[in-house]
C-alpha cells in the first residue's frame, strides 16, 4: 500500500512578489487534522504567526473545520456550496431588495442566519451578487451534430436581469461592504499555488520515500524563487506567468565572448516578440551592472542579497520623510 503524502506549503506574499520561503512534505492527513495542526505550530498570543483571517472554497465550509476554527477564536471567510437551502435563502433575501449599496466591482451583499444540515448551530452568512452584463453564450447542437455557440445580443442583457451569486459564511466583525473584497483577493493567493501546482510540477510528484519527495519540491521551490526574481529582475512593473513567460524567455540563443578579461554574453531572440524581449533584457543588464558596482564598492556585500533589495526597490520604491507644508505668509 502506498502512503498518501501531502506537501505543505508557505508561500510569503510582500507587495507583487510571491515567494516559496518553505516547503514540507508530511505524511497525509485529514484536512482537519491538518489545519488544526497548522494552526497549533503558527501558535497563539502576541507574538504568534497565525493569519488574521482564514479564507477557502466551499470544500472547507463543513462542521469540523468550522468547529476547529470556532474553538480558536479564528476569524474565516468560507465559500458555502450551492444547496437546496442556500438557494432558498438566496431567493428569500433577494426578493426583499434590501442589500447593500454596489460597490466598484458592482457587487451587492446582503446578510442574513442560516445553520445547514450537519451545522450545530445558526452562523452568519452573507450573499453577495453581482449583475452579469456580458459574456453570455449558448452552446447547442445543429441538426444534432455540430456543436454552434450562440452569443447573447443586447436584448438579453438590457431585458431580464441575470446575476450570479456566491454565499459567504463568516465570523468576522468587517462591514458587511467589505466582504466581497475580501473574498476577492484570496483569489490572488490561489493564482500562486495553482502555478506551484501545475506549470511547476509540485502537485504531480510522488513516492514512496518521504525523504526524496521532500528533496524534490525543495529543490523545486528554489527554482521557482530563483525564476521568479529573474522574471521580476525583467519587468519589475508586473508578474510573468510561468507558462508564458518560460518560452519568451529562454528564446533566445546565446553566444560568450572574452576579451582583455572581460566575458560578454551576447543574445539572439528567436522569439515573435523580440522587441519586448531586449527591453526585457536591457532590464536585466541594469540590474547586474548595480550588484557589479555595489560588490566592487563593499567587499562584503552579498550578491543575492543586493540583487533582492534593487528589485524589491523596483517593485514598492520606499516612500521618504515626509515633507512639511510650507509655512503659510504672516499676515500684515
Amino acid at each position: 500500500m502506498r502512503t498518501a503524502q501531502c506537501l505543505s506549503a508557505k508561500l510569503i506574499v510582500s507587495g507583487q512578489a510571491k515567494v516559496l520561503v518553505e516547503g514540507v512534505v508530511r505524511l497525509g492527513l485529514h484536512v482537519n487534522a491538518a489545519l488544526s495542526r497548522l494552526l497549533d505550530e503558527l501558535g497563539d498570543g502576541p507574538g504568534a504567526r497565525r493569519p488574521a483571517l482564514v479564507r477557502g472554497n466551499s470544500g472547507y465550509a463543513n462542521e469540523g473545520i468550522l468547529l476547529e476554527l470556532e474553538a480558536r477564536n479564528q476569524p474565516y471567510l468560507l465559500r458555502l456550496r450551492q444547496t437546496a437551502n442556500v438557494q432558498r435563502l438566496v431567493r428569500r433575501r433577494f426578493e426583499r431588495q434590501d442589500g447593500s449599496r454596489a460597490d466598484n466591482q458592482g457587487l451587492q451583499m446582503v446578510e442574513d442566519q442560516l445553520q445547514l444540515h450537519g451545522w450545530s448551530k445558526r452562523r452568519r452568512v452573507v450573499i453577495v451578487r453581482q449583475r452579469i452584463r456580458g459574456g453570455i453564450a449558448r452552446q447547442r447542437r445543429v441538426d444534432g451534430k455540430q456543436l454552434r455557440l450562440d452569443r447573447a445580443g443586447p436584448s438579453v442583457h438590457e431585458g431580464d436581469r441575470l446575476w450570479e451569486y456566491a454565499v459567504m459564511v463568516t465570523d468576522v466583525a468587517y462591514p458587511i461592504e467589505a466582504i466581497g473584497q475580501l473574498y476577492r483577493d484570496r483569489l490572488d493567493c490561489e493564482n500562486g499555488f495553482d502555478e506551484l501546482k501545475n506549470p511547476w510540477g509540485l502537485g504531480g510528484f510522488t513516492t514512496q520515500d518521504i525523504n526524496r519527495c521532500q528533496t524534490t519540491a525543495r529543490t523545486c521551490a528554489l527554482v521557482y524563487n530563483w525564476w521568479r526574481w529573474y522574471c521580476r529582475t525583467a519587468n519589475p512593473g508586473a508578474r510573468m506567468e510561468a507558462i508564458t513567460s518560460r518560452p519568451l524567455r529562454l528564446a533566445a540563443v546565446g553566444k560568450a565572448a572574452s576579451h582583455a578579461g572581460q566575458t560578454t554574453l551576447y543574445l539572439t531572440p528567436m522569439h515573435g516578440k523580440a522587441s519586448i524581449l531586449k527591453s526585457l533584457i536591457a532590464n536585466i543588464r541594469a540590474a547586474l551592472e548595480h550588484v557589479r558596482g555595489t560588490a566592487e564598492q563593499f567587499k562584503t556585500a552579498d550578491p543575492w542579497a543586493v540583487l533582492v533589495r534593487y528589485v524589491s526597490d523596483k517593485i514598492a520604491p520606499a516612500i521618504g520623510p515626509l515633507r512639511p507644508p510650507d509655512a503659510l505668509p504672516a499676515s500684515g
